[in-house]
């Protein structure tokens, strides 16, 4: 069976933190994969994990099997989270959850759902997306279309392109969003322009899915989700695909969410039925842990208030190191774009697109042992004050070479 199988090509993230456990250079940097670091350049396991982990492990009463679609508590709990619990689509009981394992497997579970209910359906991604979206779908053999949305000219929005092609979506066509803190760009629209896209998308007939993986660290949790709502109120049908990953820091545990809001309450409740058919044929039913602490942490008011104090810690962070990044290559006289870095401070989240070509990426990870994904996107998450002058010496001397 396996005779004529050749080696797959390596991820291009997740190869590229192979690549850097095995360089033996003691002053690697790692701004690859997505993960928040501390000052000390650790990921660090939230206060607010460790006690809802002490409180599950002294009063936990079972190991056995949940619900295909996870508790019932963790999916009230998402949907609060994303939407507020006094708005319409909860309080008509419009959407539904599902516990999927990670962000990932909540887009790959919507990539069945699409695939059973729409065969012929179309799925629109950003131009660019984060690399893992296109196997997603090509995975259960969706077709796949690109509207424009980054201007790498002025370091923004492309916006009046991307409204153009989103004019040409066909109805009940799905088109994929970053609900915040796009990857790779660092760039959202602002609200207007949510409210032109969710106008553009009902003219259409077309349903969002919104890749929603960094609810909290752009600019707070109740803030974050302004699109979504924006997009609530003009289209009777979207899904959401949250994850807890980066806002929790529960990388590991795989901890996400399928969120589909539909035109009725018995048209939600018949969707569900589905998903959890699609879940029982996959991996069956989801892990417990990592939703748990969830659901204890947003269950506690005092939790819930340690877990924004911790998670704003996490955003200011993030912030900070933007605007050191930029000001450091500034002092040295690095400019990533025409009109400066002050593009690099506006960005939102963990990534910035950089500016920077293949080659110059390729000359960091050779001759510096940085590591940074191949089109340009730094991890501004993995920056540190101690590392800062390293990577900008580095990023002096490849970008004065070119």
């Amino acid at each position: 069976m396996f005779e004529h199988v050749t080696h797959a090509p390596p991820d291009a993230i997740f190869g590229l933190s192979e690549a850097f456990r095995k360089d033996p250079n003691p002053d690697k940097i790692n701004l690859g994969a997505g993960v928040y670091k501390d000052e000390d350049g650790r990921t660090p396991v939230l206060d607010c994990v460790k006690q809802a982990e002490a409180r599950l492990l002294a009063t936990e009463p079972s190991k056995s099997y949940l619900p295909i679609d996870g508790a019932s508590a963790y999916g009230v709990a998402v949907r609060e989270l994303i939407f507020g619990a006094d708005h319409e689509v909860v309080t008509e009981r419009r959407a539904v959850t599902a516990h999927n394992p990670g962000g990932t497997g909540a887009l790959r579970v919507a990539a069945d759902l699409m695939k059973h209910v729409r065969p012929d359906v179309n799925v629109w991604l950003s131009e660019p997306t984060w690399p893992n979206h296109p196997q997603i779908f090509e995975a259960v053999g969706l077709e796949m279309k690109s509207y424009p949305y980054f201007d790498e000219d002025s370091n923004d929005l492309a916006f009046e392109r991307m409204i153009r092609a989103l004019g040409q979506v066909r109805a009940n066509d799905v088109v994929l969003l970053h609900g915040c803190c796009h990857n790779p760009t660092g760039v959202d629209p602002t609200i207007e322009e949510w409210a032109r896209i969710g106008d553009v998308l009902a003219e259409r007939g077309a349903v969002p899915l919104l890749d929603f993986a960094y609810q909290g660290l752009a600019s707070g949790v109740r803030e974050d989700p302004v699109g979504i709502r924006a997009l609530c109120e003009r289209v009777p049908e979207l899904m959401v695909c949250s994850s807890f990953s980066k806002n929790f820091g529960l990388y590991a545990e795989r901890v996400g969410a399928l969120t589909v809001v539909a035109a009725s309450e018995e048209r939600a409740q018949a969707v569900c039925s589905q998903v959890k058919r699609l879940v029982r044929a996959n991996y069956s039913n989801p892990p417990v842990h990592g939703s748990a602490i969830v659901t204890t942490v947003l269950g506690d008011a005092g939790l819930s208030e340690q877990w924004l104090g911790e998670l704003k810690q996490m955003r200011e962070r993030i912030h900070h190191m933007r605007q050191l990044f930029a000001s450091e290559l500034d002092r040295r006289g690095v400019m990533l774009s025409a009109e400066g870095n002050d593009f690099i401070a506006r960005q939102r989240g963990m990534f910035s697109f950089s500016g920077l070509d293949r080659l110059q990426v390729a000359r960091l990870r050779d001759e510096h042992s940085i590591y940074i994904v191949g089109s340009g996107r730094l991890n501004v998450a993995g920056m540190t004050e101690s590392n800062m002058p390293r990577l900008c010496d580095a990023i002096a001397a490849v970008t004065s070479a070119s």
